[in-house]
């Protein structure tokens, strides 16, 4: 039977982003066993390539077999049992979901607010944790829905000095600015591959430093999700190479691949590129008289939220975006839906030539729409380039 070809897309939405040819061909490889000895000596490498990226020593990293959001939810069921005290940060739709989490698990949730699109100050982070002294603190690093950088060093030390457990949510950094999970103290890190790693969505790494072994060693209840509960599979992922589940074998490959990619490239190279590709593109959007919804210093190079100009309707743009120029970027959610557009700039999507032609997209699109927008998006970002 003659399947229909399916469209290749500019991913330049929220994720997923583009993968590098040779991650998609990676998953084309022959399948293997998942206990097969050649397969034992990809998930090393794996694992040793994920402490490089995440910039740590954990024995227990590894990708969990599951999409961003199972990495948040194995960080989360396996450090808290029914009554512990959770202080979780929300400003945006994944704080939203870790306390959603919390809740479901039975802990005593605590949040601080900070409004969409702004950061948290270490100030009212720090009040919070001594009103209600947490087991845990949990926080975005790169909020998806709003484009926000949460500085994380002084949440740490906060936190630790308070004696909690240091949790962060990495989905949307990991691979595309600067994630330094010892440096920064970080006790459980979770992310996702479909973002900043240019993998397809699937997998999710995850992290547990010394404490949070700890803490998870000493629950007095056992891990309520079995197909996330790290006692056993740390010992699939371990020297024991003890069954657990099948493991997504060709996700793997894929992961694999993209981490080799990743690190071919170079953190430091690849985490300038994200940011002088971010320049380039803010420089163009504001060159065509757009806002951009966070302030500089809190920028994340990697989501990019953009304030809509007054008149102009959302959808209908992205639509034509999609259908007459292939590109895909993605609308605001909760409070900001139809307020924001949120671009991406991640891993394999991150290119001038892709900055350049949504650039000339959205000036053409937006003057169909009657905006009263100035040319030259593409020429302001053709200066940052020139300059760099």
């Amino acid at each position: 039977m003659c399947e229909p070809k399916k469209p290749k897309r500019i991913l330049m939405g929220p994720g997923p982003s583009n993968c590098h040819p040779s991650v998609l061909a990676a998953m084309a490889e022959p399948l293997v066993g998942h206990l097969d000895p050649e397969f034992l000596t990809i998930m090393d490498e794996t694992q040793d390539m994920l402490r490089q990226v995440l910039k740590t020593r954990n024995e227990l990293t590894l990708p969990v077999s599951g999409t961003g959001s199972a990495g948040m939810e194995t960080c989360l069921c396996n450090l808290v049992e029914p009554g512990d005290r959770v202080l979780v940060c929300v400003n945006g739709v994944f704080g939203t979901r870790m306390a959603d989490i919390v809740g479901r698990l039975g802990g005593e949730l605590h949040t601080v607010e900070a409004e969409w699109g702004k950061h948290f100050e270490p100030d009212a982070v720090e009040a919070a944790v001594r009103e209600c002294s947490p087991k845990v603190v949990a926080i975005v690093h790169a909020e998806t829905s709003t484009g926000v950088r949460q500085p994380l060093e002084e949440v740490s030390r906060i936190a630790h000095e308070a004696g909690a457990l240091f949790l962060v949510d990495a989905v949307t950094s990991l691979g595309g600015c600067n994630v330094d999970a010892d440096g920064w103290q970080i006790d459980a890190i979770y992310s996702g591959t479909q973002k900043c790693l240019s993998c397809p969505p699937g997998l999710a790494p995850v992290s547990f430093g010394p404490r949070a072994m700890e803490a998870l060693e000493a629950r007095r209840t056992r891990v309520p999700s079995w197909y996330l509960d790290m006692t056993m599979v740390k010992k699939y992922w371990g020297a024991d190479r003890t069954y657990h589940h099948t493991a997504p074998i060709s996700m793997i490959y894929a992961l694999n691949r993209a981490l080799k990619v990743i690190l071919e490239e170079g953190l430091e190279a690849r985490f300038a590129r994200h940011r002088l590709n971010h320049r380039a593109l803010v420089a163009g959007l504001e060159a065509l008289g757009l806002e951009m919804l966070v302030a500089e210093p809190y920028r994340l190079p990697m989501l990019n939220a953009a304030l809509i100009p007054e008149g102009v309707d959302d959808r209908r743009v992205r639509k034509a975006l999609l259908n007459e120029h292939n590109i895909e970027i993605g609308g605001g959610l909760g409070p900001l839906a139809g307020r924001v557009w949120r671009i991406g700039l991640m891993g394999h999507s991150c290119t001038p030539q892709n900055v350049m032609l949504l650039l000339g997209a959205l000036e053409e699109l937006l003057k169909a729409e009657g905006a009263p927008i100035r040319p030259g998006a593409q020429g302001a970002a053709e200066t940052v380039y020139a300059e760099a």
